[in-house]
């Protein structure tokens, strides 16, 4: 699948960032290698520790969580993780953020001097990081800021992690194609909150936290369906997606990839069965190539 910045994937399921750890956790139940690309744990200049829990908390359909953005940094993940990942053949796209605009351009800096990174995802959207201000994809200055610091420190394909609490999601997407991003991905988690009766408090420690899972992907699927008429970079697509047809709806509309997230919480194979799901429906449509397929929605 081509994604844009010279980007090829084998195939079109990417294990979401937070929710598939470092690639390295799940390998004794699924082979990262057979996914399109695995998107890390955000990674940060520095290790960071997140939010104290409770962080996360089961909702109807979904889950919300506010961890933090908690990792290793950038550092111990190069020395660490990285070397394991590149010796097994695994796609690696690094989601990574910081705390100023100067830090976005310096943690991307730092990964650029790293073999075996196919791709940099620029994190400006967690609804959990309170050092932000506000979701930094919500504001349209800053978003210039912080994708023309990342463009500016890399030569490597950029996405650029967009969220769904805004009016207009393709303007942020316009933003992110003129500063040079080569694709986006749609979207991040919803903000949302849990409270419990019986303390009169919320459940999570941070008070609200990112609503994911089943329950927000018609909403994502209207974005990505936007985003695709409104820009021209590659789109891909994230939220809610449990099996072969939810990411097939993706494509559908136009996503040229999709990442899978959620759902490896409760079953670390899901990515590698909605792989398979999605050959099997071609098979069965008699449709001999994925790009046949996407954007080919009607009305």
């Amino acid at each position: 699948m081509d994604l844009g910045g010279g980007l090829s994937l084998a195939n079109p399921v990417i294990a979401a960032s937070g929710t598939f750890g470092y690639g390295l956790e799940y390998a004794g139940v699924a082979d990262p290698a057979a996914l399109g690309a695995v998107v890390v744990k955000g990674l940060s200049l520095h290790p960071a520790a997140g939010h104290p829990a409770p962080r996360m908390v089961e909702t109807p359909a979904g889950m919300l969580n506010a961890i933090g953005l908690q990792n290793i940094g950038v550092e111990r993940f190069v020395a660490e993780k990285l070397p394991w990942l590149r010796e097994r053949g695994v796609t690696v796209v690094v989601n990574c953020w910081g705390t100023t605009v100067e830090e976005y351009g310096e943690v991307v800096a730092a990964l650029d001097g790293a073999s075996g990174i196919a791709a940099v995802e620029v994190n400006i959207s967690s609804p959990n990081k309170r050092e932000w201000g506000r979701i930094i994809a919500t504001d349209a200055k800053r978003t210039a800021e912080v994708v023309a610091a990342a463009r500016g420190s890399t030569r490597r394909p950029l996405w650029v992690k967009l969220s769904p609490n805004v009016t207009d999601i393709v303007e942020f997407a316009r933003i992110a194609e003129a500063e040079g991003a080569d694709a986006v991905c749609v979207a991040n988690t919803y903000v949302g909150m849990a409270v419990d009766l019986r303390t009169r408090r919320p459940v999570l420690s941070n008070g609200s936290g990112g609503l994911s899972g089943p329950a927000i992907k018609p909403l994502t699927l209207r974005a990505v369906h936007q985003v695709v008429r409104g820009c021209r970079l590659p789109v891909i697509g994230v939220g809610g997606i449990t099996s072969g047809e939810d990411a097939l709806e993706y494509l559908l509309v136009g996503a040229r990839a999709v990442q899978v997230g959620t759902a490896h919480l409760y079953d670390p194979s899901a990515g590698l069965k909605i792989l398979s799901q999605i050959k099997k429906f071609l098979e069965r449509e008699a449709i001999d190539r994925l790009t046949q397929f996407i954007g080919t929605l009607e009305g």
